[in-house]
Order: structure tokens, then sequence, then C-alpha cells
């Protein structure tokens, strides 16, 4: 079963141009099905039938959330659709098993007030400062993912024409306007701020740390991490809450759906109409909080 799984991510890699955090994902979660399937002596493909993957999930129900069984279960079934693929398999078991429903997590997103104090928390008279600054203004301009943003170029960067080229999930490139704001702070970051870090060394990617090595994720996460703190905010907040605000905010402005599904990189709009749901609750609560009959 190894050497299958391990086509598997080359056919995930190479053809479907995944990510290698996605595949990850993936590994995690047929390291668990083929752990299973061996602890109960099937070895082959065409050894595994509708029950084996209805009882593996059953029990993974007792540890997991229904998000999280809906994740395996697609994973299982690209799995099993790529040995079918392959004529590995001459049929696939897991085809009549229905994801389980899952209600949609409303996002958590900040407030014009709290996205404002964000953007202002880093300290302006430094080089780590600037660049901190930029970050967060391009996280909040764009709505980039921290996978994204940290993987951007310097290439990537048009200020003058005031778009970036971002490759997204799935190796997909799509094209996003800045904004004038972050266009002055990127540009601020550019000419003072990124020399110094490099300090004479070279780097293809646009944001980078002290002596010029690429920004990792984690370092993304502690400068936002800090810039809550220091702007007192008492929400959980992550590099997708940024992204999450910049959908809602566009949306609450009068952003159409297609628009903001083009800018965020999704391929389909029933991921991007979650941040409907998000307007309307945020309405309700307006008018409860001021309607004198509500």
């Amino acid at each position: 079963m190894e050497l299958y799984i391990e086509a598997f991510f080359d056919y995930l890699r190479v053809e479907k141009g995944l990510s290698d955090n996605t595949i990850y994902s993936y590994a995690e979660d047929l390291k668990k099905y083929v752990e299973y399937l061996k602890k109960n002596k099937i070895n082959e493909p065409n050894k595994i039938n509708r029950k084996s993957i209805s009882d593996f999930l059953f029990i993974l129900r007792k540890n997991i959330s229904p998000i999280s069984i809906s994740r395996v279960l697609s994973t299982i079934k690209s799995f099993h659709r790529f040995l079918l693929r392959e004529k590995i398999s001459s049929a696939d078991p897991s085809h009549l098993i229905d994801t389980p429903k899952v209600d949609k997590k409303i996002p958590n997103f900040l407030s014009f007030e709290e996205v404002s104090s964000l953007l202002k928390a880093p300290n302006l008279k430094n080089k780590q400062g600037i660049r901190d600054r930029a970050i967060l203004e391009l996280m909040y301009a764009t709505g980039l993912r921290v996978s994204e943003l940290v993987t951007l170029k310097y290439g990537d960067l048009n200020i003058d024409v005031g778009f970036l080229k971002c490759k997204g999930k799935g190796s997909k490139e799509r094209i996003v306007p800045l904004g004038k704001t972050a266009e002055r702070f990127l540009t601020k970051y550019t000419s003072e701020s990124r020399p110094k870090l490099l300090k004479n060394h070279e780097c293809l990617n646009l944001f980078v740390a002290q002596g010029g090595k690429k920004l990792s994720r984690q370092s993304v996460w502690k400068i936002i991490k800090a810039a809550v703190k220091k702007a007192g905010i008492r929400k959980k907040v992550s590099p997708h809450t940024l992204r999450h605000s910049f959908a809602t905010h566009l949306l609450e402005g009068g952003a159409d759906l297609r628009s903001v599904q083009a800018m965020l990189g999704h391929a389909s709009i029933t991921t991007t109409q979650i941040y409907t749901h998000v307007n309307q609750l945020r309405l309700k609560k307006i008018h409860k909080q001021y309607h004198p009959r509500a």
C-alpha cells in the first residue's frame, strides 16, 4: 500500500500541483487509514470495500469532529479515484459513501477600528517595524494567505502599476490590486528596510528576516501576535483573520461576490459565499441594536 500512496503523492505534486503542506495533510490522513487496513489484514486495494471505509470512519468519529471526518473522507475518495484511474483497483469502494454534512463555521473577522489599531501597532522607527507594517497592510489589502505571503518573490510586486502576482493553491496564479496605503508602506519597506535586512545578501523573496533569510510562516504568526497584543485586541486573531476581514469589509462596502472570489483565489464561489452570511449576521446585529422594535 505504501508504494501506491507514494505514487498518489507524486500525482498530487506533479499533475495536480498541490503544495507540500496540502500533501502533508493527505499523508497524515492516509497513514491512519492504512494502519487501520493493515490491522484488519487488508493489504491490497481490491480487498477494500465500502464496509472497510465506513468502519474506519465510525472509529474516527469517537475522537475527531465532523469537519475532520469530512476531510479524511475527501482524502480517501481522492486516493481511490487515483487507484481506479491508474487501473490499480477494479472499482472505487468510496464512491457511494456520502460526505457528512457539516455546518459552515462563520469566519472570525475584525472591525474597521480593530484593523486600524492592528495596522498601526508596528514601530516604524526600526527596519523590522517597517517590514511588519508592510506585511500587515499587504495582508489586509489583498487577502493573501500566509503561505502565499511568505512565498512572494520580489519580482511579483509591481508597485508602479499597483498590482502583485500571487501563486495560490494548486499553483494557480492570480493578480491582486494593492491599494494606495499598501503601496505606500511597501515602497517604504523595499526602499528603506529590505536593503538593511538583506545586509548585502541576496534573496528572491519579497519579505526577509535579518541577514537576508526567507521569512517563515511562524515569523508572520509572531508578528501578528505582537501587533494584536500591542493594539489591545482581545479576539483570537490569526493570519487568516486578516483574510476574513478583507473579504467581509469588501462585501460590506458593496463589492460583488465574483470579484471577491477572484481576489481571494477561491476555485468555487460556494467558498466565497460564507462571507455573505457574515454580512447578514452583522446586519441583523445592527438591526437588533438600533431598531426600536427589534
